[in-house]
């Protein structure tokens, strides 16, 4: 539901069944008829209004929200490489071990984004990066729109300019004139099962940024085109071949309505196990929770840390030939609505959940209440990162878990024992 001037509005009918139900649980039914929200499940537009230095709205105590003030910090494309570009460059000031690079001069843990610019702006460094590797493919993206939307290839520079160039003055029409974009190097070596490009859909939960506390959610997917991958040229304008939206593959002539050309992570991890290993897939998975730690960790510093607020994020992970897992983007308002039988069941438990967590026992809402909740209301989340739980295993604790060694909140003593100790983001 929507809170529009005082307004209640419905966004699907999955969101008003389970809202509804997660309201009679929880004795809130009544509170919900009169309008009077105690919990409050709003758009990303909505939440501008709210935190609005011109509005001079309040929340009260009572009163939590689904979406941080400035969320866009992580989920829209450009500021999230920026963001996590300024993040590497901090721990390389401080000297911190993860800044580490190779002989390349390449990131050897955080190198978890591909290459990217931001256009107009960063014209002439992605030029200069292009002639490099001439023969590359670079995807270019709309920074403020989703499900695919504007996504287009390209492999020559004549592309670009043809889009980005004024055709009278031979330079960059204004940014205020033309949406800004980013360009990313296009991982044009995926995984592939069944021939088909796949990504990850994964959700994740923050309660707080300051300390970080955030959760994964075990039930993600896998979202695979409807057509063979293909790295040839020829097809870089056929988008059922390139992207796994499900708002662009549900129109090509392949796609099934029965399983929505969707996995579950579980059957992912099954496949993985049977033709890498248990070691290399569990690795895999590894790395994953490595990357959403710390593109949390990147916005955390500028993150409008309200105590009302919480969020579900949705994260997009593409996995290459070699395993690698790389961050797409993060959505702040992943699709809750159900393209299958199985979608709408996965979508049911996570909204349910998710609130689960942000209010827990079930009681009226308390933004004060900053306890993490007890084990047995997590339901299908599990804690991915506790910052003030990692910190009382000491300031290298990250580096020692992203190299594979075990740790945990007893630290030295689980070590010495000789158990492994999952890290706090498994």
């Amino acid at each position: 539901l929507r809170i529009m001037a005082g307004k209640v509005k419905w966004v699907t009918d999955i969101e008003k069944s389970v809202l509804i139900n997660n309201f009679e649980k929880r004795g809130w039914i009544q509170v919900a008829e009169n309008e009077d929200w105690n919990f409050y499940w709003m758009s990303v537009q909505t939440i501008r209004n709210v935190f609005s230095v011109e509005t001079g709205y309040r929340l009260s105590d009572d009163q939590i929200v689904n979406h941080f003030p400035n969320h866009y910090e992580l989920t829209r494309k450009d500021l999230m490489v920026k963001n996590i570009k300024r993040y590497r460059k901090e721990l390389e000031k401080e000297g911190s071990p993860l800044a580490e690079k190779d002989e390349n001069g390449k990131y050897i843990y955080l190198d978890f984004v591909p290459v990217t610019f931001m256009l107009p702006a960063d014209y002439n460094l992605f030029v200069e990066e292009f002639r490099k590797n001439p023969s590359s493919t670079w995807i270019m993206k709309p920074c403020g729109k989703a499900q695919g939307k504007g996504i287009f290839l390209i492999n020559k520079l004549s592309q670009i300019k043809k889009w980005s160039r004024d055709s009278k003055t031979s330079s960059f029409v204004t940014q205020s004139s033309k949406e800004a974009y980013v360009i990313s190097l296009y991982i044009n070596n995926p995984l592939l099962i069944g021939g088909k490009k796949f990504d990850l859909r994964l959700y994740v939960l923050v309660s707080t940024y300051r300390p970080l506390r955030c959760y994964m959610y075990k039930l993600g997917f896998c979202r695979f085109c409807t057509v063979k991958y293909t790295p040839s040229t020829s097809e870089l304008d056929n988008m059922f071949v390139h992207l796994t939206n499900v708002a662009i593959q549900k129109h090509g002539d392949d796609y099934n309505h029965i399983h929505g050309g969707k996995w579950t992570v579980s059957n992912l991890r099954l496949y993985l196990e049977s033709t890498r290993g248990k070691e290399v897939t569990n690795k895999l998975f590894d790395e994953i929770h490595w990357i959403i730690v710390q593109s949390l960790k990147a916005v955390a510093p500028v993150m409008n840390n309200d105590k009302h607020c919480f969020e579900c994020y949705g994260y997009d992970i593409i996995i290459d030939d070699k395993l690698k897992p790389w961050l797409i983007e993060v959505n702040a308002s992943p699709s809750l609505t159900s393209s299958t039988a199985n979608d709408r069941i996965l979508k049911y438990n996570l909204i349910n959940d998710t609130l689960n967590i942000a209010v827990p026992n079930g009681e009226i809402p308390d933004c004060k209440w900053n306890k993490s909740p007890p084990k047995e209301v997590l339901g299908n989340y599990e804690v991915l990162y506790d910052e003030e739980m990692a910190q009382s295993d000491g300031p290298d604790r990250d580096l020692r878990s992203r190299s594979g060694q075990s740790s945990g909140v007893k630290g030295n003593r689980a070590r010495d024992s000789g158990k492994p100790v999952l890290t706090t983001w498994k």
